[in-house]
């Protein structure tokens, strides 16, 4: 569907920022085949939502092929890709109990699975970790799909966290804008890494204090919820990302 014309220009800038995310997630290789989903709320629009399509990998995203749908993931214009209202129902969920939150990310990377796993969950006592203490909550694992008894457990736990780490599952991030969720990504993907790492190794962790983790978290929040730090990285990485595929002979 090339030469789609959308509603206006920030439209238009939305799409392009969601799929340069997907292109940054191809890029860290936190790709599940072509499942796991991003969600944006559309400028404008604060009842419809872009979302990756289901069937395309997100190496093979576009701002013409991201599609709009409702709360319920039902699209809301035409559209030549398929919805995934089954994978979308947690994005909206969390959309419409938290207006704030523009921007939902859900990823099943083996580091951040690895942590779902474990009861204690992430630690926070590296550099990264502490930097995401007080950002995150958990549910436990109730099945493949969201059940509508189980949507009430979902946001309670939730609550005002930024990150939910879905036991036995994966993680969900969310965020006032597309820079913000790749940045909170990124962050809560090499604690997950390191916290992995540091397990294969024989010996106790050295633990940080409550202070130092109330510290580095407020740090974190100066630069992440701020304008500049999260759309700076999202930037260089989709400059990275460009010249890698211009290399490789891809648009």
């Amino acid at each position: 569907m090339r030469g789609l014309q959308f509603s206006g220009e920030e439209e238009q800038a939305a799409r392009r920022d969601l799929a340069m995310l997907c292109r940054l997630i191809d890029h860290f290789g936190w790709t599940e085949l072509i499942f796991n989903h991003v969600s944006l709320r559309v400028p404008g629009e604060p009842r419809h939502y872009l979302m990756n399509p289901l069937g395309l990998h997100y190496s093979e995203v576009t701002p013409e092929s991201i599609i709009k749908v409702d709360a319920a993931g039902r699209p809301v214009e035409p559209t030549a890709h398929l919805p995934n209202p089954g994978g979308f129902a947690l994005h909206g969920l969390i959309h419409e109990a938290r207006p704030a939150v523009q921007c939902v990310v859900h990823v099943h990377t083996t580091a951040i699975c690895a942590i779902g796993l474990k009861r204690d969950g992430l630690d926070h006592d590296s550099f990264y970790g502490a930097q995401l203490a007080g950002r995150v909550g958990y549910h436990g694992f109730e099945g493949l799909s969201l059940s509508d008894d189980e949507k009430a457990r979902v946001l309670e736990a939730l609550g005002s966290h930024d990150v939910l780490i879905l036991a036995n599952h994966g993680a969900s991030v969310c965020a006032a804008d597309v820079p913000r969720a790749f940045l909170l990504l990124w962050q809560l993907q090499r604690a997950a890494e390191i916290e992995c790492a540091a397990g294969a190794i024989p010996g106790p962790n050295r633990r940080l204090s409550d202070a130092v983790r109330a510290s580095c978290a407020a740090d974190f929040a100066g630069y992440v919820d701020g304008d500049g730090v999260a759309r700076l990285s999202f930037e260089a990485m989709i400059r990275v990302t460009n010249t890698k595929r211009s290399r490789d002979g891809r648009n």
